[in-house]
């Protein structure tokens, strides 16, 4: 299975922050493949909620994934915000008994706990 190694792109500065970047880039295209999913779905209505979490919490990822990226000391009120998205998002995915919505709680819980860490 191919992966990205992202440790090889971080500087000093960032390095601190790997984990974190892992979770951040696993939860948007978890979020990304759910919320997509949730658009197939018979009742696209019912899925509603959980499409807009999805999206908010990709949103907040990939602002996480530039802050740390850098290396920015604004990254920790960011992570913060990020955690709280993605515990949204965790939560109503968790309500749906598809693949894709358990997956997406899975990577939504693990970003919160790494974002929370950066964020303490």
């Amino acid at each position: 299975m191919p992966t990205i190694e992202l440790g090889k792109y971080l500087t000093e500065k960032s390095e601190r922050y790997h984990a974190c970047l892992e979770a951040c880039v696993e939860c948007v295209v978890a979020c990304e493949v759910c919320a997509e999913e949730c658009l197939s779905e018979d009742d696209v209505a019912m899925m509603r909620e959980c499409i807009r979490r999805c999206r908010d919490c990709v949103e907040s990822c990939v602002s996480c994934v530039i802050l740390l990226s850098r290396g920015s000391d604004r990254a920790t009120e960011l992570c913060r915000a990020c955690a709280e998205a993605c515990e949204a998002c965790a939560e109503e995915c968790s309500r749906h008994d598809d693949d894709h919505c358990q997956r997406c709680a899975e990577a939504c819980r693990r970003c919160a706990e790494e974002c929370r860490k950066i964020a303490a």
